[in-house]
């Protein structure tokens, strides 16, 4: 087979997680639309499909969703670590450096082999990556950490823990959708990361920390924030055409958040979040936003060079509008990503263990038969 960079076509392993077909914009999540799913289902549930391979049942549901909400806080000392960072500092430095911290407070963390208790770990991390992204808002903000509530789920839980409010209705369930659609999709980079780190005999916090890494690129998980700076510089309605025609016909810039590696048709999370955004506009009276990423949207689906080459919104580009919308950071964007991608990374950490070394081989490409010449004669 060809090298066409990126390990394009190859097949790394057999999972259950997830299936897309790309072709027709089909993703589901262990046998399930994608859908079927979010119109229904909690991330709780989301998380005890992608770790046990079947939905629960309603005890089983409240017992994962208390699990996660009662392991949800963070130990003080991460707390003062975090305070004691500059408020400049990127959130996925924040979240990758605090992840790593939580290692020391883990008397289990060097369990190499043990699933269940990597199971555990997983819904304890889940739990403490949200706690970790709500505090860094408000300490940024110079505001006091509030600490997650035993009674909510994790959605109402990172909005009361960003608000010190109570959860609004509306906000949650775009927060729990955002969560849902995000969970998992199939071998990503940041998911492979994270079975290579596996493989290897590493523990689950380091793993995890590889896939924050991973993540944090522009060409991963970075794509939202930066398809709201787009909107942001197109900044209204009107301004979208004539912007469209500047940088994007003459190829000086890309629309962020269109376009796939995977999809070659919609990408199904898209129109969900794209009425997630929509209703969550109309409820806040901030509609500009949405308007400016539906006009864009429109412009690109109408020129030539987007219908040749099947180029859609993916769910980056709509789920921008979606946390903007939110009052969010626009930094605060790929931490939430990480917030979702948790289960569906745990799940295949937990798959991985124990597993074959992944040790790919490399087309060499470089000169042969050369002979040294000694330092002195150089």
């Amino acid at each position: 087979m060809a090298n066409q960079g990126g390990l394009e076509g190859i097949v790394v392993a057999d999972i259950g997680t997830s299936y897309i077909d790309g072709g027709i914009g089909v993703l589901t999540y262990g046998g399930y639309a994608i859908e079927d799913v979010a119109e229904h289902a909690t991330f709780e549930e989301v998380t005890f499909l992608l770790l046990n391979g079947r939905v629960p049942n309603q005890s089983e549901h409240e017992q994962i969703r208390a699990a996660i909400a009662m392991n949800a806080a963070i130990p003080d000392e991460l707390v003062d670590m975090m305070r004691s960072m500059p408020r400049q500092t990127p959130a996925m430095s924040v979240l990758r450096t605090a992840v790593s911290m939580l290692a020391a407070f883990d008397k289990d963390a060097e369990n190499l082999t043990d699933k269940d208790m990597a199971a555990d770990k997983a819904l304890r991390l889940t739990g403490q990556i949200t706690t970790i992204c709500a505090a860094w808002m408000r300490i940024a903000g110079g505001l006091p950490p509030v600490a997650p509530r035993p009674d909510l789920n994790l959605a109402q839980n990172f909005i009361y823990m960003m608000t010190d409010a109570e959860p609004d209705d509306t906000a949650s369930a775009a927060v729990n959708v955002y969560l849902v659609l995000l969970a998992e999709h199939g071998m990503n980079a940041s998911t492979f990361a994270t079975r290579v780190i596996t493989a290897t005999g590493a523990d689950m916090h380091s793993a995890v920390v590889g896939g924050i890494a991973a993540l944090k690129g522009p060409a991963h998980g970075g794509a939202n924030a930066e398809a709201m700076k787009m909107f942001l510089d197109i900044g209204e309605v009107d301004n979208v055409v004539p912007w469209f025609e500047k940088h994007i016909k003459t190829g000086e810039r890309r629309i962020m958040g269109i376009g796939h590696r995977v999809y070659k048709a919609n990408d199904p999370r898209a129109g969900i979040l794209k009425r997630h955004a929509e209703a969550l506009a109309n409820s806040s009276g901030q509609r500009k936003w949405f308007d400016i990423a539906v006009k864009l949207e429109e412009t690109a689906r109408a020129d030539d060079y987007f219908i040749q080459r099947n180029l859609y919104p993916n769910v980056d580009y709509y789920s921008a509008i979606v946390l903007y919308t939110l009052d969010l950071d626009i930094d605060m964007f790929t931490p939430l990503f990480a917030m979702s991608r948790i289960s569906g990374w745990s799940a295949h950490i937990i798959g991985q263990m124990g597993g074959r070394l992944i040790r790919p081989k490399a087309n060499y490409v470089g000169p042969h038969d050369l002979t040294w010449i000694p330092l002195a004669e150089r």
